[in-house]
C-alpha cells in the first residue's frame, strides 16, 4: 500500500514539475524523436554516398554528365537520394515479380529507373546511351554496397 501510494504521490509531482518546467521533455515524445533523428542520420549519410557514387559515375563515364558546379552536384546529389528514399520503394514494389523471377537481378532494373527518372527531373545531368546507363547503375550500385558494407562493419566495431 505504501509502494502505491508512492508511485501515485511520485507520478503527481512529476506532472507538475512538467506543467511548470516547459523544457522538459514527455517520455512518449522521446521515441519519436529519436526515430526522427535517426531518419535524419540516414538520410544524410546516403547523400553522402550517392554524392560520392555520382562522382566516381561521372568521372568514368564519358556518356554521364552532371554539371561541375558544386550546388548544383549536390542538387543532384540530394534529389537522387529523395528518388532513392521515397520512389524507389515503390517501383521495388510493383516489379516485385521480375525481382523474383530473376532471383534479384530485377533490382538493376530498378536502379535504372530510378537513374534515368533523376535525368527526366533535372536538366543538370545527362545520361547518353543506354550503356552509359547501365554502367552508371552498376558502378552508383557498387559503390553504395560497399560504402553501406563498410559502415555497418565499422558501427559495429
Amino acid at each position: 500500500m505504501f509502494s502505491f501510494d508512492l508511485c501515485v504521490y511520485c507520478n503527481t509531482i512529476t506532472k507538475e514539475f512538467n506543467k511548470q518546467n516547459p523544457l522538459v521533455v514527455d517520455k512518449s515524445k522521446i521515441g519519436i524523436i529519436k526515430s526522427m533523428i535517426k531518419f535524419a542520420s540516414r538520410l544524410i549519410f546516403h547523400f553522402f554516398t550517392n554524392f560520392i557514387a555520382l562522382l566516381v559515375a561521372a568521372y568514368f563515364i564519358k556518356e554521364f554528365k552532371i554539371t561541375p558546379d558544386l550546388l548544383n552536384f549536390s542538387l543532384v546529389a540530394g534529389i537522387f537520394t529523395l528518388i532513392n528514399i521515397f520512389i524507389r520503394p515503390i517501383l521495388k514494389l510493383i516489379l516485385s515479380p521480375i525481382i523474383i523471377l530473376t532471383f534479384g537481378l530485377g533490382i538493376i532494373l530498378v536502379n535504372a529507373l530510378t537513374l534515368y527518372l533523376l535525368d527526366i527531373i533535372l536538366t543538370d545531368i545527362t545520361i547518353t546511351g543506354l550503356s552509359a546507363l547501365i554502367y552508371a547503375t552498376l558502378i552508383i550500385s557498387l559503390i553504395n554496397i560497399l560504402i553501406s558494407f563498410s559502415a555497418k562493419k565499422i558501427y559495429k566495431e
